[in-house]
């Protein structure tokens, strides 16, 4: 036995010589290999494909000779070492025509194997990119600046990948199986991350990571990357500030989170806020912030937190703003309840591609929560809770823009009164696929300038002229 517990196997006897004068062996039929996986064609003599098989044939020797007992225990550097000490007496003992270099690099793909997630931990590192997406065992896909692209990290098998994505979400105390086939989980540093499995996925595990950004965006460097012009991220910082309750309104991946986390920047310091999200990724900067979570129910079908209790759980807990990360459900009402009733200045994101949709959108979800309103009672509940939607769209160049920026002024008979602000006019797309446009105003006077004006707000007025583009 090693140090740290680790432990060496011993080799095993070769076989006694045959002697003079005995009968020759018969020769036995050849044993039948055990079935395995189907391997694409494309894996059959890819010497990726024979690296990664002997990273796992490495990462399953090594489980068998440490002593698991004392992982915890090491430091991450110790280990390293220990782990590196193994895979050179491995490549000896599999006489491995290896380059210090690639040593290192085996090395290194073992323990990320170990203690990480495996083939994707390259990946997870690279800050250049946002996504990951794992279709099956052979295919992954990230997105970097708003363009997909294949790479060549792949898994084993789907044993392989699912070993990974059991190990993400244990890791906040959740599960998937046959019998629950979908999560939501979350990385230790905030990526959310959602897989299912077979038998809903056909062609093995299918898994979505949007990454967490370990500097979240402000709005001066959403000005900066082109999201929006500074007059517009001056205007709805002051909104936030003067306690406009604003719901975030935009397509799947269109940056609605991101654009949640740098106008919450606004909000004053001395303020109590409470989120709550299916998997946290929220980067709030103040300095008291609860987060909570929902729970998807246990094995027996039981013990399900959904995010209407938490809401309602929120408001007993003396919140000064409700940040929803996603309104999705019945839980609608009882943020339209929060707005309503003392709770100005909250927010909450929605899945939409109009602010008009997301009206409709949150009169079904109330409709959802069985309270017995009529349409007309819906409406005014939304018209006087929400006093801003901002939409934002990931556009075909896979830049991110603010699209709208519309203010809710109230009621007319049955329909929600709405008035733009601000608008992103698309003109022409380049040669080169980029979306040209410019962002401008309408020309009215927002109601809620008053209230930031009593605030001491400042705001430049000149920024209403239709006639000036804004960028």
């Amino acid at each position: 036995m090693g140090r740290f517990g680790l432990t060496r196997p011993q080799a095993a006897p070769p076989p006694p010589a045959p002697e003079a004068g005995d009968p020759a062996p018969a020769t036995a039929p050849p044993a039948q290999a055990a079935p395995t996986a189907p391997v694409p064609p494309i894996l059959a003599k890819d010497p990726e494909a024979e690296m990664l098989d002997l990273k796992v044939r490495l990462h399953g020797r090594l489980i068998d000779e440490l002593d698991l007992s004392k992982l915890d225990k090491l430091e991450d550097g110790e280990l390293r070492r220990q782990v590196m000490n193994l895979v050179m007496d491995f490549a000896r003992g599999e006489r491995l025509v290896l380059s210090t270099s690639e040593l290192e690099k085996l090395g290194a793909s073992v323990y990320d194997e170990m203690v990480g997630l495996g083939p994707i931990e390259p990946l997870l590192k690279d800050d250049s990119i946002n996504d990951i997406l794992i279709n099956g065992p052979f295919q992954v896909y990230v997105e970097r600046r708003g363009e997909l692209e294949l790479t060549p990290v792949r898994f084993r098998d789907n044993d392989h990948l699912l070993r990974i994505v059991n190990r993400i979400v244990a890791g906040v105390g959740r599960r998937i199986d046959e019998s629950s086939p979908m999560v939501d989980a979350r990385l230790p540093d905030g990526s959310r991350v959602n897989a299912a499995i077979y038998p809903i996925t056909i062609d093995g595990a299918a898994v979505s990571i949007r990454k967490f950004s370990k500097k979240p965006y402000t709005l001066e460097k959403l000005v900066e990357v082109g999201a929006m012009p500074m007059p517009v991220a001056d205007f709805l910082h002051g909104a936030v500030r003067s306690r406009v309750s604003t719901v975030i309104s935009g397509g799947t991946g269109s940056g609605k989170t991101t654009l949640l986390n740098a106008l919450s920047a606004a909000i004053s310091h001395s303020e109590r806020l409470i989120t709550i999200e299916d998997a946290a990724e929220l980067q709030m900067q103040q300095p008291h912030v609860v987060r909570m979570e929902t729970r998807p129910p246990n094995i027996e079908g039981k013990g399900e937190i959904r995010q209407r209790e938490l809401v309602k759980n929120a408001l007993r807990m003396r919140p000064d703003r409700v940040i929803l990360g996603e309104v999705r459900g019945e839980e609608a009402f009882d943020m339209l309840q929060a707005m309503n009733t003392g709770h100005e200045g909250s927010m909450a994101t929605i899945h939409a591609n109009t602010p008009r949709d997301a009206i409709t959108r949150l009169e079904q979800m109330v409709a959802m929560s069985g309270m017995r309103l009529t349409p007309e009672s819906m409406r005014g509940q939304i018209a006087s809770a929400i006093g801003m939607i901002v939409q934002v769209m990931r556009l075909s160049d896979g830049k991110r823009k603010v699209m709208s920026v519309t203010e809710i002024t109230g009621m007319e008979g049955q329909v929600v009164q709405m008035q733009e602000i601000f608008a992103f006019h698309r003109t022409h797309t380049g040669p080169d696929g980029a979306v040209h446009g410019e962002f401008r105003a309408t020309g009215l006077r927002p109601r809620c300038l008053d209230e930031m004006i009593r605030r001491g707000i400042p705001y430049d007025t000149a920024n209403f002229d239709p006639a000036k583009p804004l960028g």
